[in-house]
């Protein structure tokens, strides 16, 4: 399996966010990850990528322990995440954000390359190739926090609600962009609350509550669970 998170136990201070999480993303699945606000899946992510360190348990990625380096090797080694609020930099251009993502690599042709490719999925970046990210619309902020993502060249892409906040007809845009990376080849983790839209692109799921996997199934399963379609999908 390409991420495996054994047995996690993640802290702020005194406070125990996540509780014994463990959890697999085999290579070339989407996996989704769905819960309420404050159930720790924003957690779950941070712990994955070093900003926060687990306090007993192990995440491995390709076999290998990665839960006590730091963010920037994490990178390298091809785990990427797109943040809950997307983040960009809003003073700099939409072409120095998408150089932003690049900035750990040196491989000048490849990297062209992939711009290339992130103009593909997003022709409207292009078009504002020369904008300031802060006066974009939402929906073209998440698709530019998307586009750096990609420009580190991921094998694992994390997405942290990339929903939220937007119109139906854009989470829509973004969902099947996220389709279709993933069937260019990168592996996705999705963290969503709105569950329904990521549990019908994804391939297995799991279902968080205070900080604990309390479900986890095939999507289908889940989609198809009363006590998903009661708590999660408002049915």
């Amino acid at each position: 399996m390409m991420l495996e998170l054994k047995a996690i136990n993640t802290y702020y201070g005194v406070i125990q966010a996540l509780r014994d999480v463990t959890l697999h993303v085999d290579e070339g699945e989407i996996v989704t990850l769905i819960g309420a606000n404050g159930a720790g899946k924003s957690t779950t992510l941070m712990t994955i990528c070093g900003i926060l360190h687990p306090r007993s348990g192990e995440i491995l990625f390709d076999g290998k322990p990665i839960h006590e380096l730091p963010p920037s090797d994490i990178v390298r080694l091809g785990i990427s995440q797109v943040p809950e609020g997307r983040l960009i930099f809003p003073e700099l251009t939409v072409a120095e954000n998408l150089d932003l993502g690049a900035f750990l690599r040196r491989d000048k042709v490849d990297i062209a390359k992939d711009k290339e490719y992130v103009f593909s999925l997003f022709p409207i970046l292009l078009q504002r190739l020369n904008q300031a990210g802060g006066t974009l619309s939402g929906g073209e902020q998440q698709m530019l926090a998307v586009g750096r993502a990609i420009m580190a060249r991921p094998r694992l892409l994390l997405l942290d609600e990339p929903s939220l906040g937007l119109a139906p007809i854009i989470i829509q845009q973004i969902f099947n962009i996220i389709q279709k990376v993933n069937s260019n080849g990168t592996t996705v983790f999705l963290v969503e609350q709105n569950a329904n839209q990521a549990l019908h692109i994804a391939d297995r799921g799991y279902v968080m509550e205070n900080g604990r996997i309390i479900l986890e199934d095939t999507a289908d399963r889940l989609l198809a669970s009363e006590t998903v379609r009661t708590a999660y999908l408002g049915m």
